[in-house]
């Protein structure tokens, strides 16, 4: 009979609730599980299941060693897609993603223990995708029916959107204490009646001379602005919720008998429910401007108080009474709402050669720089709109002709802008010959880094030329004296030469980010793992291999064999800052990165794949990191390094979309991270590779273009010799005609960099305008992607990087006319 036969019978009542899991739990056979048939169940787990149903909080049982998972309504929620499949399977099944996670939940919930966590941070794949989550999690045992521990319950509360939603709140409060810090004016922030300051900026800190303000009140931190109104206008806007903002506002700090002018502005702070919590106080000191305007005002008044006739007369007087307006160095003048200065004072004349008359038969406008119109234009409509201008720079033209910096702030007041402008022009230049300097100190550096690679490859390839050389030397001595003994071995030393060059090319081509890549969709985990046995060799038995594979990891589309070298590389590099042994650990993780990871990272924002590997090494010195890409830098002894290595291995990431980053502390060891991007995709399945130059050909006709000869002919014997025709051409322009006539070609093998104003795809493409079906086979010394099509060929072509052996050639021929 089956389970919803006793949906009714006194054996189920505990199931009397009429939510939705309930009824599944009614028609759900249990007998296939370890909990057994419904209605033989032990009362504790019927009690509990009982009292979960009722709850509308989400709570998850896990019965047996094996947590057996039933659950509420509220919990299927929490379980996305997966539910109902979670119903009535093994939580180690039922979220294999953290499986490790609930083995631990397990052991000591059955051992009697208790686990909490707050904002525990969980990958799940409740829709089939990851997605990342917080929970608050509460684990306790569950006693059977002798009174131990048979199971473990869990209450689960999903607080991903909170925990989103704070880490937004502090991005967003830490982005405007770091706009706070760079405003010229000062700013504080105060909470509470007692107006307790909470922050200050660098300026705040500045004109008040200390620094003891945070946890601190207002009145503790300024017992001398006691009497000055500051805590009645503080106790105003916390109560009212209104702000105030006084202009040139009188203040004596520190005993001083000076008097400081100050513009301030406070501004309410309101909490989430609209209530008033704090008090935002900021401004501007504008001591000089305030002392220069009231001298402008009362100038002003009295000129207002003359009629036309008397008006210059009496400005010259009053002119010359203002011992601030006559000897200031600074230009000073009453701007009109036109853009005209009404008044203006020596200064003019002094600093841009400009009489009094002439600075006000002229729009400022016609006085500026033309590029500082604009600009300026716009700082203008906002003093008409009451907002002073606050060391607002623009460029003044001279009577003479050239211009002078300008450092301007102007205060609004009753239809004038009262204006002091300070002449910036050295400091201005100081400012371009800094940036010159700069930018000459980088050239040096620069020119410095290309002579240490230049000076790197002279001598390596000296050293290699060498070899082949005086090989080839010598056979050309023994072959003349009929001495035929030693030839192989000069041979194999030309031969092992040779394949170092071009290693080294590699290496260099690497660095520079142009060498040839074949990309395709990479399991990481399983490279790593195929690794795993060559790196355990290669370190040696005194340094302890630990490998870290993330679950689920992401494909990523890059050349395998050049991410091979990489970690061969990295786990060499480990080991050697270990002479004493230690531990090398490799590791792989999906990484999201938000904008601020991926600008910190120099990447875009998105989906990486990271293969990290960290040893217990020496570590290095900043100035170690700073250089640790250079081409020819190391740090080994003489002869135990080419210095070539992290430079291959930044520039191939960095040609395949990623990023190296260094983690590193003397004497704490150094993590080295590679990041490439996450591939959206499948697998291709692995292609038989074809070895040794195979059986003779049918006759096939193969084409030859490339400008080198000595590469035409050694092509052509070693096609020769296997049974293929071969034709040859020198450039583009003569292989496409060879192309457009009715010669047979089964095979074009073409240089991509061709002379004569046709490159090797662009002859392909055109041969194929009337050869749909012609195999094509690039040749490159250097990887030109743009050209060939950034590693994303049509179906029928292939590349091959130089140098190549004449057998390689020769079996990726017959592979392409074959396939």
């Amino acid at each position: 009979m089956s389970e919803g036969a006793f949906a009714g019978s006194a054996s189920v009542n505990f199931l009397k609730s009429s939510s939705e899991v309930s009824g599944l739990i009614r028609q759900f056979d249990w007998s296939s599980t370890p909990l057994g048939a419904l209605e033989a169940w032990p009362q504790s787990l019927r009690t509990a299941t009982g009292l979960i149903l009722q709850s509308p909080v989400p709570i998850v049982m896990l019965w047996g060693p094996d947590g057996v998972m039933i659950y509420n309504d509220a919990y299927s929620v929490i379980a996305g897609g997966r539910h109902p499949k979670l119903l009535g399977s093994k939580v180690r099944e039922g979220w294999p993603e953290v499986a490790d996670f609930n083995d631990n939940v397990m052991k000591v919930g059955l051992a009697g223990g208790t686990l909490a966590y707050k904002d525990q941070e969980l990958t799940l794949y409740r829709s089939g995708a990851p997605e990342q989550v917080w929970m608050n999690l509460d684990y306790s045992p569950v006693l059977g029916e002798d009174g131990a521990p048979a199971g473990v319950i869990a209450i689960v509360v999903e607080t991903t959107e909170r925990v989103l939603a704070d880490r937004r709140a502090a991005a967003e409060q830490e982005r405007q204490r770091r706009l706070f810090r760079q405003m010229p004016g000062f700013v504080g922030i105060l909470s509470g009646p007692r107006h307790i300051f909470e922050y200050v900026n660098d300026a705040y800190i500045k004109i008040s001379e200390r620094t003891d303000f945070v946890g601190r009140s207002f009145a503790e931190v300024f017992p001398d602005l006691a009497g000055q109104a500051f805590e009645d206008l503080l106790d105003q806007v916390y109560a009212t919720g209104e702000g105030v903002v006084l202009r040139g506002m009188e203040l004596r700090l520190h005993d001083s008998e000076d008097l400081q002018f100050i513009d301030f502005v406070f501004e309410p702070i309101r909490d989430d429910s609209d209530a008033v919590s704090g008090v935002f106080i900021g401004g501007y000191e504008v001591t000089e401007t305030a002392r220069v305007t009231a001298a402008l005002r009362d100038s002003e008044a009295r000129l207002r108080e003359l009629n036309s006739d008397l008006e210059r007369q009496v400005i010259e007087r009053t002119q010359a009474r203002g011992r601030t307006w006559q000897m200031s160095p600074d230009l000073m003048g009453a701007l009109n709402a036109q853009g005209y200065f009404e008044t203006s004072n020596p200064a003019w004349e002094t600093m841009l050669g400009w009489s009094e008359a002439e600075v006000a038969s002229m729009s400022i406008f016609e006085l500026l720089h033309p590029d500082d119109v604009e600009r300026t234009q716009a700082g203008f409509d906002l003093t008409q709109q009451g907002q002073p201008a606050i060391r607002f720079p623009n460029r003044y033209r001279c009577k003479e002709g050239g211009y002078r910096w300008i450092s301007w702030i102007g205060v609004p007041e009753d239809g004038m802008v009262y204006c002091t402008g300070r002449d910036i022009t050295e400091e201005k230049i100081a400012e371009a010959e800094l940036a010159q300097a700069q930018e000459a100190l980088r050239q040096s550096q620069k020119m410095e880094a290309v002579g240490q690679l230049t000076g790197g490859i002279a001598h390596d390839f000296n050293n290699l030329l060498a070899g082949i050389a005086g090989s080839l030397e010598m056979l050309e001595k023994r072959l003349g004296e009929g001495r035929f003994s030693d030839v192989d071995r000069y041979i194999n030393i030309a031969q092992v030469s040779t394949q170092r060059a071009a290693a080294l090319t590699q290496r260099l081509l690497a660095f520079s980010r142009r060498q040839t890549l074949d990309p395709r969709p990479t399991d990481t985990n399983r490279l790593v793992a195929g690794m795993e046995d060559l790196v355990r060799r290669t370190v040696g038995p005194a340094v302890e291999v630990e490998v870290v594979g993330a679950d689920g990891l992401w494909l990523t589309r890059v050349d395998a064999s050049q991410l091979e070298n990489a970690l061969l590389n990295l786990t060499i590099n480990a080991r050697d800052a270990m002479p004493d042994g230690g531990r090398i650990t490799i590791e792989t993780a999906n990484k999201w990165l938000d904008q601020r990871a991926a600008k910190e990272r120099e990447l875009p924002p998105g989906q990486y794949v990271s293969l990290s590997v960290t040893d217990t090494g020496t570590g290095m010195t900043p100035e170690v990191i700073a250089r640790a890409f250079d081409p020819f830098f190391t740090t080994k002894p003489l002869g135990q390094g080419t210095g070539l290595g992290l430079s291959m291995i930044h520039g191939f990431v960095r040609q395949s979309g990623g990023q190296v980053r260094i983690d590193s502390e003397v004497g704490q060891g150094t993590t080295m991270c590679l990041y490439l991007p996450r591939f959206i995709g499948a697998l291709e399945s692995d292609e038989s590779q074809v070895e040794g130059p195979g059986p003779p050909s049918q006759g096939e006709t193969v084409l030859i273009i490339d400008d080198e000869p000595a590469i035409r002919i050694l092509v052509s014997d070693i096609l020769g010799e296997a049974g293929y025709r071969v034709l040859e051409a020198p450039d583009g322009p003569t292989g496409l005609s060879v192309l457009q006539s009715d010669a047979r070609i089964d095979l074009l093998i073409t240089d991509v960099g061709l002379p004569g104003g046709i490159n090797g795809r662009q002859v392909a493409d055109a041969a194929r305008g009337g050869r749909p079906d012609l195999k094509v086979l690039f040749v490159t010394g250097y990887a030109e992607n743009a050209v060939i099509g950034n590693g994303h060929l049509g179906p029928g072509m292939q590349v091959i990087t130089k140098p190549f052996t004449m057998n390689a050639l020769a079996a990726r021929v017959r592979e392409i006319i074959e396939g």
